[in-house]
């Protein structure tokens, strides 16, 4: 992962925002209450973590990373932005995270947050699971990625495939049908909504449960 970004951690987000669509409708969409716990896994360059903290400032966020070049520039950029106090880091493979050892969070997560990790993960359905036995009670399990793009001419489809995959990323028709497991079989409450002709599809899923009562926000 150090090799892919160590340069182009330096131009990531000018480029992606023009084709990672739905991160900020995610984010609109997160609506956490005052003291809640945000993880994001593959938080990348803090793009998102910087957003979601400025958009719901009472609440604690936290992100891993493979890449530690990539947390550098998160890092950085949470600097700039003044959230170093709001926002925590760690250097982590998705299927090896222990949020006790990383962050000291052993009651799990509020939201739990994967905008197109999922696609460069290999053992995303392990991932997945483990996500979900992340959430406390009546938490959320956030997912953007690339869809099948079966609205886009074929042409398309092939040639954004095939760039893809230059970067290690493919798109993963498993993650839809996972979500649809978990709709059918009553684990989560999913909602679903696919973007631009399916180029990207995002889900929602919560895990029934009362939200626990995380009480008044402290810093």
């Amino acid at each position: 992962m150090d090799r892919i970004y160590r340069i182009q951690r330096h131009f990531y987000d000018l480029t992606r925002k023009y084709y990672l669509l739905g991160r900020d409708r995610l984010i609109r969409e997160l609506a956490p209450t005052p003291g809640q716990t945000v993880c994001e896994i593959g938080c990348g360059t803090a793009r998102n973590l910087v957003k979601m903290a400025r958009r719901y400032p009472d609440c604690r966020y936290f992100g891993i990373d493979a890449s530690a070049e990539m947390l550098e520039t998160a890092e950085a950029s949470l600097r700039r932005a003044d959230l170093e106090p709001k926002v925590r880091l760690g250097l982590a493979f998705a299927e090896q995270f222990d949020p006790e050892a990383t962050f000291d969070e052993a009651g799990g997560f509020d939201h739990i947050v994967f905008s197109y990790s999922l696609s460069m993960i290999p053992p995303w359905h392990e991932v997945l699971e483990q996500a979900v036995s992340r959430l406390k009670p009546g938490g959320t399990l956030h997912i953007v990625d690339f869809g099948d793009q079966r609205g886009m001419p074929g042409w398309f489809r092939r040639l954004l495939f095939f760039w893809l995959a230059w970067f290690h990323v493919e798109h993963r028709p498993g993650i839809r049908l996972w979500v649809e497991h978990k709709a059918e079989d009553g684990s989560m409450i999913v909602s679903a909504t696919s973007l631009a002709g399916h180029y990207a599809d995002l889900f929602r899923l919560r895990k029934p449960g009362a939200p626990v009562d995380t009480g008044r926000f402290r810093p």
